[in-house]
C-alpha cells in the first residue's frame, strides 16, 4: 500500500494569529516585523498585493505602508508558539503519526484512508482547525513528502484550500518553477538551472546517475520523491 502525506500550513501564520484576537483586521492589510521591528517576516494577502516583500527591511517600506494604512505589529512569539501548540493538538485528533515542521508546518501520515476519501479528509482538517483555533491553513496532499509540499503550494491558490495531488501530476509539475521544490536551496537551484532543468518534471525526469554525480544523496531523494518514490519518512 502506498503512502500518503498531508503538509498543513497555515496561512500567513503570524498575521492569522493577530487577527485572531482582533477580527476586524480581517480582509485589511496587515504586516508583523521581526524581534527589533527590522524587518517584514509575515504578510497579509492584501500587504502582499501592495508589493510588500517578505524579509524587506521595514525603513524601505515605511512610506508605502503609511499611504495605504497598514496595520503593523511587533512580533509577539508567546502567542503565536501557543497557537501553534493548539493547531498541532487538532492534527492529532485525525492521525497519530504527526511530525511538526515548523511553527506553522506540520506533516501528517494518511496513509490508513482509501483512496475515495483523501480529499474530503483534507477538507475536514482544514475546517475543523479553522473552526477550533481561528487559524486558516493550505493542505496538500500526496504520496511523498515533496509532492505533498507542491501540493501545498497549488493549494494555496485553490478555492477550497485543499490539493490532492494524485492525477496529471506531470502536468503541475512541468509549472512549478525548479526552486521552489522542497529541499532545493538556491546555490542547488543555480546549478540546475544551469543544466537546463527549470521545472519539478524536468528534475523528476533526469537520470539517477545525473543527480547523484551533480549533487549528492539529498538531491537523489528529492528526484525520487517528485517520481512519487517514498524516500524521506516522518520524523
Amino acid at each position: 500500500m502506498s503512502k500518503v502525506f498531508a503538509l498543513i500550513d497555515c496561512n500567513n501564520f503570524y498575521v492569522s494569529c493577530e487577527r485572531v484576537f482582533n477580527p476586524s483586521l480581517i480582509d485589511k492589510p496587515v504586516v508583523v516585523l521581526s524581534n527589533n521591528d527590522g524587518c517584514i517576516i509575515s504578510r497579509s494577502n492584501e500587504a502582499k498585493a501592495l508589493g510588500i516583500r517578505m524579509g524587506e527591511p521595514y525603513f524601505k517600506v515605511k512610506e508605502l505602508i503609511k499611504r495605504n494604512n497598514v496595520h503593523i505589529f511587533s512580533s509577539n512569539y508567546a502567542l503565536y508558539g501557543d497557537l501553534s501548540r493548539r493547531v498541532m493538538k487538532v492534527l492529532r485528533t485525525f492521525s497519530t503519526n504527526v511530525e511538526i515542521y515548523s511553527i506553522d508546518e506540520a506533516f501528517i501520515d494518511l496513509s490508513f484512508l482509501k483512496e475515495e476519501d483523501v480529499e474530503n479528509y483534507g477538507k475536514e482538517i482544514r475546517k475543523k482547525v479553522l473552526k477550533w483555533t481561528g487559524i486558516p491553513t493550505s493542505v496538500g496532499i500526496s504520496t511523498t513528502k515533496t509532492l505533498s509540499k507542491v501540493a501545498n503550494h497549488i493549494a494555496k491558490k485553490e478555492r477550497t484550500g485543499v490539493m490532492y495531488l494524485n492525477k496529471n501530476i506531470d502536468e503541475r509539475l512541468k509549472k512549478f518553477p525548479i526552486q521552489d521544490v522542497w529541499g532545493v536551496g538556491k546555490q542547488l537551484s543555480k546549478l540546475y538551472i544551469k543544466n537546463g532543468i527549470e521545472n519539478a518534471y524536468q528534475l523528476k525526469s533526469v537520470s539517477n546517475t545525473w543527480v547523484k554525480k551533480s549533487t549528492n544523496v539529498l538531491g537523489s531523494r528529492t528526484a525520487m520523491e517528485l517520481r512519487g518514490v517514498t524516500c524521506i519518512g516522518l520524523e
